[in-house]
């Protein structure tokens, strides 16, 4: 569905460097779809997870949260991932201050908010790695802390750690409103995607959907057809 990673960290960002593309499109589609998926609940918190490494889950979370502040709302992404932070990268920021020091020693959201250098959308990066990540998420600072963004953002997504890697997603995933699970086309394996979804369903995530990433159109394709095009 989605381009490849590039080395060039800029370049992820496609629904903000090339807002008229097949990609960024595919991430509109995705914007509906989760709108749709919640249209008869109230929805502010989303995590984003994969069964395993580098299937770009970081990718397509930071490129949703983009395509939602381009629609207006306030939006604010949350490096959850402890361990193998990435949006420090992806956005060009520094890892600290971040999400552990608000976790570890109760600074305040204003303290750790950076901006992400698109309207509408501020980030937290990770901070200092900790050496206790599911400890931390599973705290009561971190329901503090959701609680208190929800108040100040429309909408929050959180990026998560590969659910068979460590428990961290199932920690998190139980106090979204929404979980989404992000898989690498022609890469992740069936039984792990579903041991995937049975983990997440065992720690009661409310599962809205799934993004096949890194499938690739044929030019042929009546879609790549259509949004191929200058219009």
């Amino acid at each position: 569905m989605f381009k490849k990673k590039s080395k060039d960290h800029r370049r992820r960002l496609v629904t903000s460097t090339e807002p008229r593309s097949i990609v960024s499109e595919q991430f509109r589609m995705v914007r509906a779809n989760i709108k749709f998926s919640m249209k008869d609940k109230q929805f502010c918190t989303l995590l984003f997870t994969s069964a395993s490494k580098g299937e770009g889950k970081s990718t397509v979370a930071a490129n949703t949260a983009i395509a939602f502040a381009q629609e207006g709302k306030k939006v604010l992404l949350v490096d959850a991932d402890l361990r193998k932070p990435t949006m420090h990268h992806t956005f060009n920021k520094s890892i600290s201050p971040g999400f552990t020091n608000l976790l570890m020693i109760q600074w305040k959201i204003d303290d750790v908010v950076k901006e992400s250098g698109i309207k509408g959308l501020d980030l937290i990066t990770c901070g200092p790695i900790p050496s206790n990540p599911a400890e931390l998420l599973g705290s009561t600072f971190m329901d503090l802390f959701i609680k208190e963004a929800k108040a100040l953002y429309d909408i929050v997504i959180f990026d998560a750690p590969p659910v068979l890697s460590v428990a961290d997603a199932q920690i998190i995933s139980e106090k979204c409103d929404g979980t989404i699970l992000v898989i690498n086309a022609g890469a992740t394996e069936k039984r792990f995607a579903v041991k995937t979804k049975e983990v997440l369903q065992s720690s009661k995530a409310n599962i809205i959907g799934t993004i096949l990433n890194n499938f690739k159109l044929e030019k042929g394709h009546y879609y790549y057809q259509y949004y191929g095009q200058d219009v």
